[in-house]
């Protein structure tokens, strides 16, 4: 066989055959994201909803049927902003190149404040520490022969009673949701 013919066929395979860390069980993995959506705050008398951003770190291992991970967000809007720390659990549909999965998380919404003007009045409420729960259905795009993966998702987040209204009973509730991009640099 002529060595251009052999040269070909073995680039061919490691571009479709290989990750970069072929053979290896576990992927551990740090990473990081951004993202956009928007968020709602509601009571059981009436809802508010704005856009909203987020910036994110991600550390975890990846194994070949599911994957954990530790997260860091921090969501952002111009009404809202706060900080989440979340155990997430993904199960993945095993592929080759794009790998759909879909996940879980649990963990808590802590920190920031939520501030409004109403009628020329200016509230400001600070947020409580407090249990968040989300859902993710997305895909990882492998890069071959390279460290990387990238995550497209979407998510939902749901806090309950994120902070109380003084002299009421009243308690927000936050539903988060958007689409974001994940970069991971596999170890």
């Amino acid at each position: 066989m002529k060595k251009t013919s052999l040269s070909l066929i073995s680039l061919f395979s490691v571009l479709t055959c290989a990750s970069a860390n072929a053979g290896v069980i576990a992927d551990f993995y740090i990473g990081g994201m951004v993202g956009a959506g928007g968020h709602t705050l509601f009571t059981k008398d009436s809802h508010e909803s704005a856009p909203s951003r987020l910036i994110g770190a991600v550390a975890g291992v990846d194994i070949p049927v599911v994957r954990a991970e530790l997260e860091y967000n921090y969501l952002d809007s111009s009404e809202l902003s706060t900080n989440a720390a979340m155990l997430n659990i993904y199960a993945k549909m095993p592929s080759t190149l794009i790998m759909p999965y879909i996940g879980a998380g649990f963990g808590m919404v802590f920190g920031g404040e939520h501030k409004y003007d109403e009628k020329g009045t200016e509230y400001k409420f600070d947020i409580d520490s407090t249990t968040a729960y989300q859902a993710m259905l997305g895909a990882t795009v492998d890069i071959l022969a390279v460290p990387l993966k990238f995550d497209i998702e979407g998510r939902a987040l749901y806090a309950p009673d994120i902070y109380k209204i003084s002299g009421t009973s009243t308690t927000p509730d936050l539903l988060e949701y958007n689409v974001r991009v994940k970069m991971r640099y596999i170890f």
